[in-house]
């Protein structure tokens, strides 16, 4: 990456002060751009799910590693359910969605609390293991929720078998009319939900997969306590990235427990941080972590700049981050302030090989948090802050008193509850990584680079005033 004129920054920048300057290009299509990374994470599009509480859960994890991408475990979560949460992950189908099930006898109310949970909004009525009818939402309208689901389901059933091509199944879809379908294997019982959009997006996307074929995900642990022993758990549970998360990386105790954890030789990479100084990253690599997470303050939950005065500019931050670890042969992740898809891509200019994202992913089907609605209707999921007294006095220990977790909560500087929107055109967080992706990948071709290598050789950034920025956004009611 070069600055336009090679004019160098006299301040720090964050990603609404830069743009890119499109460049003579071979690059005809977006499809002919690939997307994945080379950090050793596996990930076949540079998205992460950050380790927030109210983002990354089991359905999180499955259904961004199925698109080619990689959620993080929070470290709030005990490494007994983190270990279940992996296995259940590990055990997903590469396709088929995991669908969602209920008996002819169970209520409507009931299919209408579990259809939220699925951005295809459907749920399937089986008998045993066998399909036997659909419900969705629009047959919920108007129905007294009392009413058992074989009165309103669906028994017109078009179903695929388990060893259906995906091309061959959006054409039937398409052909038939229909938008979901049941999956079933030879003795016809249920293994899978295949959607029409979900069927295009397997010719789209490669998941993220392990040697063994098994979709991946990462887990976060933090700097206190054993980590030693939470790093062998967590590695032996099948974990395949392992995240060392604390808000001040550069800090002595993420030094040693670094050194911990890589006494132990686990086979898997170890991301360590958040820092924002070249400094930070030689010594969290010199400890020996391979990836270093980039970002103190640009997150949509973060008060710390406000509380402390404390942070850097993200874009200038994971600039410089990147050059020096890219010096040591080694790789950053850039950890907060996505926004937009603009946002991640010019995070990979500045030569991130992964994004993390959070906020913008709480407002989905997919968070593990229920939906809400507001006065006027609007469906929203909540979402807070790692570093707010929520957060902070759920990450407590069994043994702690009552008066030291009341200490805790005192030192926050996070949001303990936001309201994150989901978008009616995108509820789910499919549909944003296809933004996203999109986005990207066209950045990519006025570039003139086909992968993410080439893309940060190739950008050139400029930098730009409040008004240019304003000028790019678009007009949705005039002027």
């Amino acid at each position: 990456m070069r600055f336009l004129h090679d004019r160098l920054p006299e301040s720090d920048l964050t990603f609404d002060d830069v743009f890119m300057v499109p460049a003579r290009s071979d690059v005809a299509s977006r499809l002919d751009v690939d997307l994945t990374t080379n950090d050793g994470t596996g990930t076949t599009i540079p998205i992460v799910v950050a380790n927030m509480t109210a983002v990354a859960g089991r359905r999180m994890a499955e259904t961004v590693a199925r698109r080619g991408g990689i959620a993080v475990i929070p470290q709030d979560i005990p490494l007994e359910v983190i270990a279940e949460v992996v296995e259940w992950v590990k055990r997903r189908h590469l396709v088929y969605d995991t669908p969602i099930t209920l008996a002819p006898t169970d209520t409507v109310g009931e299919a209408f609390n579990l259809i939220a949970k699925r951005a295809h909004n459907a749920v399937i009525v089986v008998e045993g293991d066998r399909p036997v009818g659909v419900i969705t939402e629009s047959d919920c309208a108007g129905v007294d929720r009392y009413t058992s689901v074989d009165q309103v389901m669906s028994t017109d059933l078009l179903t695929f078998s388990d060893d259906t091509d995906a091309e061959a199944a959006f054409n039937t879809l398409h052909e038939r009319r229909r938008r979901v379908a049941p999956v079933v294997d030879r003795e016809g019982d249920l293994v899978g939900v295949l959607t029409r959009t979900g069927a295009l997006r397997s010719t789209l996307y490669r998941p993220a997969t392990d040697d063994l074929g098994r979709m991946r995900i990462a887990a976060a642990v933090g700097v206190n306590g054993d980590v030693a022993a939470k790093a062998t758990f967590l590695a032996e549970a099948g974990v395949d990235v392992l995240v060392l998360d604390t808000a001040h990386g550069h800090q002595e105790k993420m030094i040693e427990a670094i050194r911990r954890i890589k006494a132990l030789d686990l086979p898997i990479p170890l991301c360590a941080g958040n820092i924002v100084s070249a400094q930070g990253v030689r010594d969290l690599c010199d400890a020996g972590a391979d990836i270093i997470k980039v970002g103190v303050g640009p997150g949509a939950m973060c008060t710390t700049r406000m509380m402390t005065g404390v942070g850097r500019p993200q874009f200038s931050a994971v600039h410089e981050c990147a050059q020096a670890a890219r010096a040591l042969g080694r790789h950053v992740w850039a950890d907060g302030g996505i926004r937009h898809p603009r946002d991640v891509a010019l995070a990979l200019a500045a030569g991130a090989s992964n994004v993390m994202i959070g906020s913008w992913f709480a407002g989905t089907h997919e968070s593990p948090g229920d939906l809400q609605r507001d006065s006027d209707g609007r469906v929203y999921k909540e979402s807070f802050g790692m570093a707010s007294a929520r957060a902070v006095v759920g990450r407590g220990t069994t043994n702690e008193s009552p008066i030291d977790a009341a200490r805790r909560a005192l030192f926050e500087e996070g949001i303990s509850t936001g309201r994150m929107y989901l978008d009616p055109d995108r509820p789910g967080v499919e549909d944003l990584i296809d933004t996203i992706t999109a986005g990207v990948r066209s950045s990519f071709t006025y570039a003139g680079a086909r992968t993410i290598e080439e893309f940060h050789d190739r950008a050139v950034i400029g930098i730009q005033t409040a008004s240019g920025f304003a000028e790019g956004r678009p007009l949705h009611q005039g002027w």
